[in-house]
């Protein structure tokens, strides 16, 4: 199991959007040069967000803006606005089981609630935190004209 990269890519545009969003447009380019990951995977996040409702984009120049509140944003609607499930399903159980040896049948119903009580557990833990709480840590240290240099 393991999320993909698009989270934390996902997670580096809300940052660049509050601590760059107000010195500059914050375009796909810009993002690109920040984040330093190929431009369609910028491109495709930045759809993924825009379809579940987390940003907007202006066409042409305009830049993207949040369209609520970093305070209001958490990890949770990050997660299931750029990782697709299918089934929303973390845990994935393997197809058809022999049915000469029915073991198979037994595991996967042995596992089936308890994988979706951590599923529940992790889904829980994202809902706690938001773009906010992270962006205190990531404006400590950096310098005022550090950021109107970029």
């Amino acid at each position: 199991m393991q999320i993909s990269s698009r989270f934390i890519v996902a997670i580096y545009i809300f940052a660049c959007m509050e601590m760059f969003g107000r010195e500059h447009e914050i375009t796909s380019d810009f993002l690109t040069s920040r984040i330093k990951v190929k431009p369609v995977i910028i491109r495709k996040t930045m759809a993924q967000l825009r379809k579940a409702g987390l940003i907007k984009v202006e066409r042409g120049t305009g830049g993207t803006i949040a369209t609520r509140h970093i305070n209001e944003i958490t990890f949770y609607d990050v997660y299931l606005a750029v990782e697709s499930m299918e089934g929303k399903d973390l845990f994935h159980f393997c197809g058809n089981t022999n049915p000469q040896y029915p073991m198979g049948e037994k595991v996967h119903a042995a596992l089936g609630e308890k994988m979706l009580n951590i599923q529940q557990a992790m889904e829980d833990e994202m809902k706690k935190y938001t773009i906010a709480d992270i962006m205190g840590s990531v404006r400590d240290g950096i310098e005022t004209n550090e950021i109107q240099n970029n």
